[in-house]
């Protein structure tokens, strides 16, 4: 499962932790999904992506994301401690 722990930039100021799966689609339609995400902050905790909802799951196309890359090992723990308690 840690494999598919990702560190996502989807824009300037935006970086999330998330589980990623990639799902089958038409063209331009969105072809990721995002299990957990949370924002990361350098210097404070890491807080739901979108806290104005309960849902786990979010539905991104990848043509949104400028760049993907492995956390660190003790980002991926912190997440891990958010998402499994």
């Amino acid at each position: 499962m840690t494999e598919n722990i990702k560190c996502l930039l989807v824009d300037l100021d935006n970086v999330l932790i998330s589980e990623v799966e990639e799902v089958p689609s038409e063209i331009g339609d969105p072809d990721c999904r995002l299990i957990n995400p949370y924002r990361f902050y350098p210097d404070k905790d890491m807080e739901p992506w979108v806290k104005a909802s309960n849902q786990t799951e979010y539905m991104i196309r990848s043509s949104d994301i400028l760049t993907i890359a492995d956390p660190a090992p003790e980002v991926v723990e912190a997440y891990l401690k958010l998402t499994t308690e």
